[in-house]
């Protein structure tokens, strides 16, 4: 009665999924034949190329015993012919299925030389048969299959031995002998089989690491486009939503001031700074993403020379908080009262100074918050005034917009400015709540840590 054997108590088990079944067969030859090569492997080959060796090494077994037994065939000893021929045929015919049934392959060679040798029959290398089945079962199958034959075969013939020494038989100290010679050989066809077996399962196990290896390249490269999709996503709306939400509203204004044509220069004016700053910042995500893409910028960041006629802008400071007065003088340009509290209400310089020196990951974080937050109150509160406030604190920094209105509406809510907004905070390792303001309007209030800031810089240089 066979036992299936699982995958976990199979020990070795082979990539490509091969199971054993206890005391028999191992995986059907369609596994083996997806097997993908492995460098130290093809001296033990599977599917057709196995059966194929197999076969021949059947067929050389069979032709030479039968030769060399034919050869050294003696009068006193018994024909070959039917008896001794069916053994020798069995035995040889049987190393054609070593790999696919390798137990019962070693059963056959088990019994064959103990049944020839006794019964008088020419002597010749009848026992390659259980040599060969034997280091098979010990490159495929357990070791305690390989050493349960050794030790059946040595009792076999032990009896044998005893038997003809009972008996007076002068070349029984000869048997005896030859048993203990034929132990230590057969002990030594189990170890090179288990040198195979262990070669193979060394192969083996360094084809699955490299598979999941590149599995995990795989895995972390779209990991990274994914990330980079999503950045690229967070600037380009952060860019254009801003500043063509301030047009939009200078555009409406200047419609209703036609009759007013100071107020309506005015409004064009303020169309055509924010206009011009919309070119600039987009000329600015672009000119990056054709620095990272270009195979040979090889670096020409600096207005060197592109190759194709054109140059490399040299790249504008990054946006961080300490240019966030910039971005409040342009959106109360467009009309909203803009209120400044925390380090911002301080003098132009000594805010400055406040400000200056965050890491990176913040001041961009913290700047893109509050342009996407007064994008918002812009586009969909119908606030008339605005109070931001951005406080640096021992280690970290909040940030907070409060406005008079009605709050983004449903538009917004589902939009990407808040989910934006959310994930450029936890990018930072911060938090952002938005909601309903304690008196009234809509508040958005963030805190970055400035520490978890250090630690994703720290994890982006490693990786």
């Amino acid at each position: 009665m066979r036992r299936r054997r699982t995958g976990k108590d199979q020990g070795g088990a082979r990539a490509g999924g091969d199971l054993k079944y206890g005391w028999a067969v191992t995986a059907p030859p369609e596994h083996r034949r997806r097997l993908p090569a492995v460098p130290g492997r093809t001296w033990w080959p599977r599917g057709r190329a196995a059966d194929l060796a197999d076969a021949v090494l059947a067929g050389l077994v069979l032709v030479v015993t039968l030769s060399m037994s034919a050869a050294a065939a003696k009068p006193e000893d018994r024909p070959l012919w039917p008896g001794g021929l069916a053994l020798i045929v069995v035995g040889a015919a049987a190393l054609a299925w070593r790999r696919r049934h390798p137990v019962a392959v070693l059963l056959i060679g088990v019994v064959v030389p103990p049944l020839y040798y006794p019964l008088g029959y020419p002597d010749g290398p009848v026992g390659a048969v259980l040599w060969v089945a034997l280091f098979t079962a010990a490159v495929e199958c357990r070791l305690l299959v390989s050493l349960g034959a050794v030790i059946v075969v040595n009792a076999e013939f032990l009896t044998v031995a005893v038997t003809r020494g009972g008996g007076g038989d002068p070349d029984a100290i000869v048997d005896a002998r030859g048993v203990a010679s034929l132990s230590i050989g057969l002990l030594l066809a189990v170890g090179l089989g288990q040198y195979v077996r262990s070669r193979r399962e060394m192969a083996e196990a360094a084809l699955r690491r490299a598979a999941q290896a590149e599995r995990d390249r795989e895995e972390e490269a779209r990991r990274r486009a994914v990330a980079e999709r999503l950045r690229i996503a967070r600037e380009l709306h952060d860019v254009l939503a801003h500043q063509i939400s301030l047009i939009n509203v200078q555009a409406g204004a200047a419609l209703h001031r036609r009759d007013d044509p100071d107020r309506a220069y005015t409004a064009l004016e303020a169309i055509k700074a924010a206009s011009k700053e919309t070119l600039r910042e987009l000329r600015e995500v672009l000119g990056v993403l054709r620095q990272v893409d270009a195979p040979d910028a090889g670096g020409a960041v600096d207005g060197s020379d592109r190759g194709d006629g054109g140059t490399v802008p040299p790249p504008s400071p990054v946006p961080s908080l300490e240019r966030i007065g910039d971005l409040l003088d342009r959106t109360a340009a467009a009309g909203l009262s803009v209120r400044r509290v925390g380090d911002l209400a301080r003098p132009g310089e000594e805010a400055l100074k406040a400000l200056a020196g965050l890491p990176v990951p913040v001041g961009l974080a913290g700047f893109r918050i509050v342009q996407e937050a007064l994008t918002n109150v812009v586009r969909h509160s119908g606030a008339t005034s605005v109070t931001v406030e951005v406080r640096r604190l021992p280690g970290e920094v909040i940030v907070r917009v409060d406005d008079d209105g009605t709050g983004p509406g449903p538009a917004a809510e589902g939009g990407n400015g808040l989910r934006g907004m959310r994930e450029r905070a936890a990018a930072a390792g911060g938090e952002l709540t938005a909601g309903p303001g304690p008196a009234g309007g809509y508040r958005v209030w963030a805190r970055l840590p400035l520490d978890g800031a250090a630690e994703l810089g720290e994890r982006e240089d490693e990786a």
